[in-house]
């Protein structure tokens, strides 16, 4: 059996993040402890269903795993349960996490100053167990939408220096933000809202980002923007008709079209479900054609 078969996160390729290289497919732990930490009506997991998931991801190959702190439910935690499934880590296993949100015990959501950021990157370190981060992202409010980032991307660029991060990256940024972090340290990623019928804008960021050689890390790449808030939709017919055509799920095209937008996008597919995990994972050997590829591109708004 080779290894695409007996992996088959691998099927997609692989990219580096800094000076760590990640299978393009990896996983989101955001969904693990039961709906989504911005969903009102989250209800907690299986604890052994999350660790029996975790622990499939990795046997598929996957070696990236996106998470923070502030996704917990009453009794689950995501970085406790990665902690629980798959310490001690595997030496390629590179978990991303990203801070400046928090939300206290009651789940109330509150946002770090500068000199905070400390406490949430020790608050995931204590959380992994681990005595450094590999990846940390400054994930920015939505009113900062014209903002500038530099009190506390310098911040994270001072713990760097000090050791408690390898990486630096951003999340829900702007192409002027990127620029300004840039400037401030080395950014290795770019984690943003994408996936088919995503807007001009977010296309050319992510264009940007191939030119910069920074990966792109689509997130809500199936459900599309409003899956933070739980919501559902309906699928267009062009995703339908590729999807029919290949035998494959709806979100596998749509996984299968975000990793067709280039070499530098990886994708971080979450669930709680054995199942849609394996479906996620298989997305990655799906290839489709330039017609099919057009197809998609010309859906307009997002899904979800």
């Amino acid at each position: 059996m080779s290894d695409t078969s007996a992996r088959p996160a691998t099927a997609a390729g692989s990219r580096r993040l800094g000076d760590l290289t990640v299978n393009r497919i990896g996983f989101g732990a955001m969904r693990l402890t039961g709906g989504t930490p911005f969903a009102a009506d989250s209800r907690p997991s299986d604890r052994d269903t999350a660790v029996a998931v975790l622990r499939r991801a990795v046997d598929l190959g996957v070696n990236h795993i996106d998470t923070a702190a502030f996704y917990f439910s009453a009794t689950r935690s995501a970085n406790e349960l990665i902690n629980r499934a798959l310490a001690p880590y595997a030496d390629d296993l590179v978990i991303t996490t990203k801070v400046w949100p928090a939300r206290d015990p009651s789940g109330v959501w509150w946002w770090a100053k500068p000199e905070q950021l400390r406490g949430q990157v020790e608050e995931n370190l204590r959380q992994l167990g681990r005595d450094h981060l590999d990846v940390v992202n400054l994930r920015l409010p939505r009113r900062r939408a014209d903002g500038s980032l530099a009190e506390h991307f310098g911040a994270l660029a001072d713990l760097r220096r000090a050791g408690l991060i390898r990486h630096l990256g951003v999340s829900n940024v702007t192409s002027a933000q990127l620029a300004e972090a840039r400037s401030i340290a080395p950014v290795v990623c770019v984690q943003n809202a994408y996936g088919v019928g995503a807007p001009d804008e977010s296309r050319d960021l992510l264009r940007e980002c191939g030119e910069q050689d920074i990966a792109f890390v689509p997130f809500f790449a199936i459900a599309g923007e409003r899956a933070e808030m739980g919501a559902g939709g309906s699928d267009d017919e062009a995703v339908l008709a590729v999807a029919k055509a290949h035998g494959a799920s709806p979100a596998q095209i749509r996984l299968a079209w975000t990793l067709g937008q280039g070499p530098h996008v990886l994708a971080i597919p979450g669930t709680g479900d054995p199942h849609h995990l394996d479906e996620n994972v298989a997305a990655g050997a799906i290839r489709l054609s330039d017609e099919e590829m057009a197809s998609l591109d010309a859906v307009g708004g997002s899904a979800g």
